[in-house]
């Protein structure tokens, strides 16, 4: 008797949660394993899930799942991430991209002017530690005269951000530079992004094993109290950004409170701090003040 790819889905979940995977994720891991392989969407593959598995997938659908059930990082298996709608290009070279992250991108919809849509020169906006590219590329899609200078330490991860900007058709109007933060970038820029590394580096052995074992460190570890990164980055930016210029940028669990004092006696004011979809606080966005002449 055949077994339909329903059976094999429902049996890999049931396996990657005994493996210690969180159920919903577990089960959102197994559907997109079968996905991957078969190479169909959400929709194709619900309308056939009850069908027999073709020919060859079982055996091809169990060694990725041995791999995943291993704590393999989905995206080492898949090489693809989804991104607010476009598939990012992803795997060890890089962090892989979040849906909190796009929260990022949400706010500068919402504060960044519009302008540069209509006019021939758009804004300048630089994402600080690009990674995969996704803020970067995101921002170049949405923004389409906007130019964007992407910077990295890693140029493994500029690689891959670079592929991932002519993939989705914006490779002209993304620079892509190797240095540390804002070294080089003289601005004035409309915007800076960045997801930087804000994880202290004692919590680095706690994380999953996805991801301390299959993320680079760089990316991951933010010094002692993980907010080395995020201090430099904030020291820094008043530099590249006029008066009225954005800094959105995202950090971690219990960080709210002493990266916002990290504003204090700068010239950037805090405008708000976003939740993510479970209510932790997650991204910061801020505005450069005008600058005060005094009589």
């Amino acid at each position: 008797m055949s077994v339909t790819l329903r059976h094999l889905v429902l049996a890999a979940r049931a396996r990657l949660a005994a493996a210690g995977i969180e159920p919903n994720e577990a089960a959102l891991d197994a559907a997109l394993l079968a996905r991957h392989l078969l190479g169909w969407d959400v929709a194709r593959f619900v309308a056939h899930q009850t069908e027999s598995a073709p020919e060859g997938f079982p055996s091809a659908f169990e060694s990725v799942v041995s791999r995943r059930e291993r704590r393999e990082a989905m995206s080492a298996i898949t090489r693809r991430r989804e991104f607010r709608g476009l598939e990012f290009e992803v795997g060890p070279e890089v962090l892989a991209p979040r849906p909190e992250t796009e929260i990022i991108v949400e706010e500068a919809l919402a504060r960044l002017e519009r302008a540069g849509r209509d006019d021939d020169a758009g804004p300048l906006i630089v994402d600080v530690g690009t990674g995969c590219g996704c803020l970067a590329v995101s921002l170049a899609s949405e923004f389409p005269t906007a130019r964007v200078i992407a910077t990295d330490i890693s140029p493994a991860a500029l690689s891959v951000a670079a592929r991932n900007a002519q993939r989705h058709g914006v490779g002209d109007r993304v620079e892509f530079r190797q240095t540390s933060l804002l070294d080089g970038v003289t601005g004035p820029a409309a915007l800076i992004v960045s997801n930087p590394p804000y994880i202290p580096s004692g919590d680095i052995g706690g994380l999953p094993p996805e991801v301390r074992d299959w993320e680079p460190l760089q990316a991951l570890d933010g010094g002692p109290d993980g907010l080395e990164i995020v201090r430099a980055l904030l020291a820094d930016a008043p530099r590249v950004l006029p008066p009225g210029g954005w800094l959105m940028m995202e950090f971690g669990f219990g960080q709210r409170d002493p990266v916002t004092a990290l504003l204090s006696g700068s010239r950037l004011e805090l405008v708000r701090v976003v939740d993510d979809l479970q209510r932790i606080p997650r991204t910061l966005v801020a505005r450069m003040q005008s600058v005060v002449v005094s009589d």
